[in-house]
């Protein structure tokens, strides 16, 4: 891969990271606007949007570096 390849990939999945991580708060907030009564849904279904969208928040850029790292993608 080129440089300018390699960067413009390294930004891209910077950007995926991001909007994986925005998408997890997203969640959870939704989750708990309706846990909290301020939208009108099934109790369960905000807490369980909060505690996907948590994991998600956490857990889902670490997932998708290390799947990234394991296809390997090594700068040389």
């Amino acid at each position: 891969m080129s440089r300018g390849q390699d960067d413009a990939q390294t930004r891209n999945r910077y950007l995926v990271l991001n909007a994986v991580r925005v998408g997890g708060l997203a969640m959870l907030i939704l989750g708990l606007a309706i846990a909290r009564g301020v939208i009108d849904a099934p109790y369960w279904l905000g807490v369980s949007l909060a505690v996907v969208g948590l994991l998600d928040f956490f857990f889902g850029p670490r997932l998708l570096a290390r799947g990234w790292s394991s296809q390997g993608n090594t700068r040389r």
